[in-house]
């Protein structure tokens, strides 16, 4: 049967988009639905990602139902910092089937060739700080919160229509069950006697917003040359963090300043997803109920950023934050028994190294894909 492409352009067509995945993951037990008002948020008009970008979602149809489902973008934030004239593709949702593929992901690039560019990448949802990357193994395993889930054949259908691998990325485990070794604890006696002083994120008041801009300025700084990253307004950043507020619990999330000022941070969160997995992409109050509940039963972490300006490594302050996290993680009445570190981008080589050492072991894969438009 024919597949059709069709543009996102009404609200019938939204709710087809954000009910798709349903369908794809009906049998994978693993699959958490991420929240669909939030996938909502990030395609609208309001969003301020249009201020910078330009985006158009896409349906794959057959016989009148939808089967697959894309969005191309031009992040021009992206594109200025890299200097060349690069698409993103993302969202990417398909049946089991290579016609399907093809139609999305061909759509796609006839919509960014018409804008310009000569390339493109994915999938990436608008910008690597929003969801990205393909997972490639490790399927018989939930994602963590905030990271990608897929079926096993999308690498399949990617490498068969002849898209090459731009770049790796990995999640390590670590059971918190291990002794860490004994330099991270020499480490932060280290940076102690330098001047260092340590403490948990602010989660009240004037407190919690001041942390949040230092946190802002702290990641465009050091995160700056991440690859395939653009910069977030101030306003992007803080409306992100206010989402999470509640979320967040201080004993992992320990801040280090020098002399007052934010100078490097140890960013984990409770693993969430082991209650959202229950709401069904849906926080009404019958799932504000559900996740209630469940959270009592988390006993996970994502540690997603483990950050220190680049003249405070020697004091040993990410050594520091790593001990202090971990110490404060496994300390008596908290929940936790294992942290996964996600992601972190295969040549990354400074912080796969500190990452090793802790003991954590690579988990999973995920992969980005790129090729020219031709």
């Amino acid at each position: 049967m024919t597949v059709d492409l069709i543009s996102v352009t009404t609200p019938e067509h939204l709710e087809q988009f954000l009910q798709l995945p349903r369908r794809i993951y009906a049998q994978i037990p693993q699959w958490v639905e991420p929240l669909r008002s939030s996938i909502a948020h990030q395609l609208a008009p309001d969003n301020p990602f249009q201020e910078y970008g330009e985006l158009q979602a896409f349906l794959a149809v057959q016989d009148d139902r939808p089967v697959g489902r894309i969005v191309a973008a031009v992040n021009r934030r992206l594109i200025e910092r890299e200097g060349q004239q690069v698409g993103l593709f993302g969202y990417f949702e398909t049946i089991d089937s290579l016609e399907v593929a093809q139609v999305l992901l061909k759509g796609a690039e006839d919509w960014l060739r018409d804008r310009g560019m000569t390339s493109i990448r994915g999938p990436i949802n608008l910008s690597t700080h929003n969801s990205c990357l393909f997972l490639v193994d490790s399927f018989d395993r939930q994602p963590q919160m905030m990271m990608p889930y897929n079926p096993n054949y999308y690498p399949r259908l990617l490498e068969q229509l002849h898209w090459p691998k731009a770049k790796d990325a990995y999640a390590y485990d670590l059971p918190l069950d291990l002794l860490l070794d004994p330099k991270f604890e020499k480490g932060y006696k280290i940076a102690i006697k330098s001047g260092i002083t340590f403490r948990s994120i602010h989660t009240k008041g004037d407190g919690f917003d001041e942390d949040c801009k230092a946190l802002y300025e702290l990641f465009t700084t050091a995160f700056a040359n991440n690859w395939s990253s653009s910069a977030r307004s101030e306003a992007e950043f803080l409306a992100e963090a206010k989402d999470l507020k509640q979320l967040v619990d201080p004993d992992i999330f320990p801040i280090a300043e020098d002399q007052g000022k934010m100078i490097g941070f140890f960013m984990a969160l409770p693993d969430y997803n082991q209650a959202l997995k229950y709401v069904n992409g849906k926080l009404n109050w019958c799932g504000i109920l559900k996740f209630l509940w469940y959270r009592r039963s988390i006993n996970r972490a994502r540690v997603i950023g483990i950050c220190s300006l680049p003249e405070y490594r020697r004091k040993m302050v990410p050594l520091a934050l790593i001990y202090l996290g971990m110490k404060n993680g496994t300390q008596k009445g908290k929940p936790y028994r294992e942290a996964e570190l996600s992601y972190v981008w295969e040549d990354n080589s400074p912080s796969r190294k500190i990452i090793e050492a802790s003991g954590a072991k690579i988990a999973k894969t995920y992969r980005v894909y790129e090729r020219a438009i031709e």
